[in-house]
């Protein structure tokens, strides 16, 4: 089973070369911090920011520079600093290739939800809606099951929704899985020391199983 780090680190194996990236609140941003060396990507905020770096250490701290999440982060040589109406018009325009989300639902026809829970406070769903409707690629970062140990990998979701048909992949604590254009989540690698029917008792939607699952490299 992998922690929120090990989460991280397979989906920086995700990166390609020259993509533009935004990363979401919580576990995503932790991927930043895991991006090999030797990739020329540049991560988007939609707060405004292009080009940022991993997180700051102590004495690199800069309380002005923050991510969306109102984390403080480091700027790559040649970053850019915008307004939100530009960055949201970046995202608008289609010039994210790739966007990594945390989830509190996922269905099997890769709708998600991850803004709101009824009856509890929030201030809105930030950039998320923009994100899952415009950008190239979808990657979900999450736990595959409730602290109560409910499966997140559902038929439809039950919260509201924050974009319908959009999620392409999930890297949860379990497993990777593909979401399917036709529905269904297709088991691509399982978690070290997660079996096969561990994964198939964590997962409520329709799950696709093709031949031997390996276990994945982190």
């Amino acid at each position: 089973m992998l922690d929120k780090i090990g989460i991280a680190k397979r989906i920086a194996q995700e990166v390609r070369d020259g993509m533009y990236i935004n990363l979401g609140i919580g576990i995503p941003t932790l991927v930043a911090n895991y991006i090999p060396a030797d990739l020329n990507v540049v991560l988007q905020s939609e707060n405004g920011l292009l080009g940022i770096g991993p997180f700051p250490t102590e004495d690199k701290v800069d309380p002005d520079l923050i991510n969306a999440g109102k984390q403080t982060i480091t700027m790559m040589p040649g970053s850019a600093l915008f307004n939100s109406a530009e960055s949201f018009a970046m995202i608008r325009g289609g010039h994210v290739d790739l966007t990594i989300l945390g989830a509190m639902e996922v269905s099997e026809r890769g709708d998600i939800a991850n803004w709101k829970v009824p009856g509890k406070m929030v201030k809105g769903m930030g950039g998320a809606m923009d994100l899952v409707a415009s950008a190239k690629h979808i990657i979900v970062a999450m736990q595959h099951c409730s602290k109560d140990g409910a499966s997140k990998l559902l038929k439809e979701c039950s919260l509201p929704i924050t974009g319908i048909r959009c999620v392409k992949k999930i890297v949860s604590d379990l497993a990777v899985l593909d979401v399917l254009p036709v529905g269904g989540f297709k088991l691509l690698e399982r978690a070290p020391g997660v079996s096969v029917e561990q994964i198939k008792n964590a997962t409520a939607g329709r799950l696709i199983i093709e031949g031997d699952v390996k276990e994945m490299s982190i």
